[in-house]
């Protein structure tokens, strides 16, 4: 995986269950510029997150963006995405490099420097997801505070591979990670409560290439 295609991670909102204006929202974001799509289900069934990762990594062949799959192992096999983003509770990144095979990217949550140090020992790690980087409204549960920028520092000092970061960030704060080490941005509610999602897209895209 290149370094652009982290520049602008669009995180789907599993707060939409529409699924009509879910994947409205997703192809506006692709049409935007997103660079990579990470889909992120916390609530719903297997089964139910199986379908939206079919019709998501449709939609991501179409754009030729990378599909990346929030956790879930099984469902990134199963629909041949392109990676995974995992969090430290989930499952072992080894045994996920193992079931995933050697061409897949796997992406991991970190939020101290210790957590990077230990990503950066770590072959079986394409990038690390730095959270949260500001605080957020999105995710409220299992949050550690925020790093800030003097945070992204510490970690961009120890964590030399790609690093995406994520938690509050918005049009007016993207370019500020950036110019302190991030490779990119993600984010959910920036794009998914913006009143158009193209055009957020396309705004922030300015901010971080």
């Amino acid at each position: 995986m290149n370094n652009a295609a982290l520049s602008l991670m669009y995180v789907t909102d599993d707060s939409i269950t529409n699924d009509i204006k879910f994947f409205e929202i997703l192809e506006a974001a692709l049409i935007g510029g997103a660079s990579c799509i990470q889909l992120r289900e916390k609530t719903c069934d297997t089964k139910t997150f199986y379908n939206r990762a079919l019709q998501a990594k449709s939609l991501c062949e179409t754009y030729k963006v990378p599909l990346i799959i929030n956790d879930r192992v099984d469902i990134a096999l199963a629909v041949n995405a392109d990676g995974v983003h995992l969090g430290q509770t989930d499952m072992p990144f080894k045994v996920a490099r193992n079931l995933l095979g050697s061409t897949k990217i796997i992406g991991l949550s970190v939020s101290n420097v210790t957590q990077a140090i230990q990503a950066q020992a770590a072959s079986e790690i394409d990038y690390i997801g730095v959270s949260p980087i500001f605080a957020t409204q999105t995710k409220t549960r299992d949050l550690d505070a925020p790093l800030g920028i003097a945070g992204l520092i510490k970690i961009c000092e120890v964590y030399k591979k790609p690093i995406v970061c994520i938690g509050g960030i918005h049009i007016h704060n993207a370019t500020e990670i950036i110019k302190n080490g991030a490779t990119g941005i993600a984010v959910v509610s920036a794009i998914s409560k913006a009143e158009n999602p193209e055009i957020a897209t396309r705004t922030l895209k300015t901010k971080v290439c």
